[in-house]
Formats: structure tokens, C-alpha cells, sequence
């Protein structure tokens, strides 16, 4: 297919699916159930980091936790008490469990006390100047990290440093970063730009960008996010990330 037969059949998929009709049945609906800025970027990113598996499973389980903070989750973070984390001992989403999850509150009080957005840990400066989100991903992994931590929370916050396509984070920050007039992504961010986006690469997506010949593999990895979103500035220098709906919807609904 010709570079302008690409760019349009996107496009037109790109319309399909950056709608709020597909908001209700995906993770995203999750942080939409809020209005203040700090309790979407907590309750999104739990959404992000539980998507995985089952759809329903995920938006019920995200539904849980932000039950469980009494639907105010920035201030649930600041004031919890040891009492109030009790509902959450018994938590698991696949293999994401009440030891990762009580870290993950651990640690989001222990930024909000020093820091007012979730941006900051991504970009402690006041802009970022890279090519791309790699490096802000590389500092969330480090400073996520960087108090007493379960060895095992590791593996649920990924980075481009162990070659990982950060699929979650990726999305996650496309949530925070892309503003357009759809009202699916918040764009409540504005130290990284949607021209600094990594396009959420899973399995899925993968699969599709390889048909396209925009991958040489079907490889889940940071390679291949960044190969693919090279390709897509192409398409739209400004805003590459857009394609994301695309991509996901032609490999998860159509099966492309």
C-alpha cells in the first residue's frame, strides 16, 4: 500500500475510534469518573498499570480500588490510615497483588507529599527536551523505585532500559499528554508534547504494524515502539500517538 493509501486508511480508522462511545469499555473509563487533575492521574494510573487481560476484569477490578478510596483517590493517598488499607490485603489482578498494590499507595503518598502532579515524577523539570518519551519513562522506573520497595513490584512498572515497549506507560501517558476536541485522552499535561509520544506497541499492535511493514518483527519491544513511531510521524509529525487508535482498534476489533 502507497505511503498516501496508509496515511488515509489510518486516518479513517483514527475517526472510527478516537470517540467517547468506546470510553465505557475501555480502562480509560477509570480516571473519566473524575474531574480533579490529581485524581485522574492516580485513578489512571492504576487503569493503566491493571491493563491487562480481560476488559471487563480490569474496569471492575479499577472500579474496586477507587471504591475502596472512596471514589476520592488524591485524597485518600494523602490521608489514609493503616485501618483504611485493609480492604486492599487481599487485592490480585493476575499477578499484580496486595504487596504490589500497597506499594504503588506507598509510594503515590510519597511523591503527592512532595510534588502536586504525577507529572513531575516523570519530568522533575519544568520542560522536556527529548526526541521522545524514553528517557521520562527511564527517570519514572528510577525514582518509583528509588525508597524501600518489594523486589517484586519490579516487574510490574516497566522501562525502555530492559528493551520493554512500556505498553502501559505509553498508554498512560498518551492519556495525560494528547488533547484534541474527541474528549477520549485529558491532556493535562504539558511538560512532554504529543509530538514526544511513543505509540502503545502490544502484541496486537505489533502484529498489525508488521502486516503494514512498518516492523521487520512482531516483537513486543522498545525497538520496535520507537521504529513504529518514527514511521508515524510521517503520517502526522505533531501527533503520532493518534494512530494509536488505529492500530489497537484494527487489531483488536478487526483483527487485521
Amino acid at each position: 500500500m502507497a505511503y498516501g493509501h496508509y496515511k488515509e486508511f489510518l486516518d479513517e480508522k483514527v475517526t472510527l475510534y478516537n470517540q467517547p462511545a468506546f470510553i465505557a469499555a475501555d480502562p480509560i473509563c477509570i480516571p473519566h469518573a473524575f474531574t480533579l487533575k490529581q485524581d485522574i492521574e492516580i485513578a489512571g494510573l492504576f487503569a493503566a498499570t491493571l491493563a491487562w487481560g480481560n476488559r471487563t476484569t480490569i474496569i471492575n477490578n479499577c472500579k474496586k480500588l477507587m471504591q475502596w478510596m472512596d471514589n476520592k483517590p488524591y485524597d485518600f493517598i494523602l490521608n489514609h490510615t493503616d485501618d483504611d488499607l485493609r480492604p486492599f490485603v487481599h487485592f490480585v489482578h493476575r499477578t499484580y497483588n496486595a504487596t504490589d498494590l500497597l506499594y504503588f499507595i506507598q509510594f503515590l503518598q510519597y511523591h503527592y507529599k512532595r510534588r502536586p502532579s504525577l507529572e513531575d515524577a516523570f519530568v522533575p523539570e519544568t520542560a522536556y527536551i527529548q526526541a521522545n518519551i524514553g528517557e521520562a519513562l527511564s527517570h519514572f522506573h528510577r525514582y518509583f523505585f528509588s525508597i524501600e520497595h518489594p523486589e517484586r513490584t519490579r516487574k510490574h512498572v516497566a522501562t525502555p532500559d530492559r528493551d520493554s515497549a512500556c505498553k502501559r506507560l505509553c498508554m498512560y501517558l498518551r492519556w495525560m499528554v494528547r488533547n484534541d476536541d474527541k474528549g477520549v485522552d485529558f491532556g493535562i499535561w504539558s511538560k512532554i508534547k504529543p509530538a514526544q509520544l511513543i505509540c502503545p506497541l502490544d502484541v496486537h499492535v505489533a502484529r498489525v504494524a508488521h502486516r503494514m511493514g512498518r516492523i521487520d518483527n512482531i516483537k513486543s519491544n522498545w525497538r520496535n515502539a520507537v521504529t513504529l513511531s518514527g514511521h508515524l510521524k510521517q503520517f502526522n509529525d505533531s501527533d503520532p500517538a493518534i494512530y494509536d487508535y488505529a492500530l489497537f482498534g484494527l487489531g483488536m476489533a478487526e483483527h487485521f
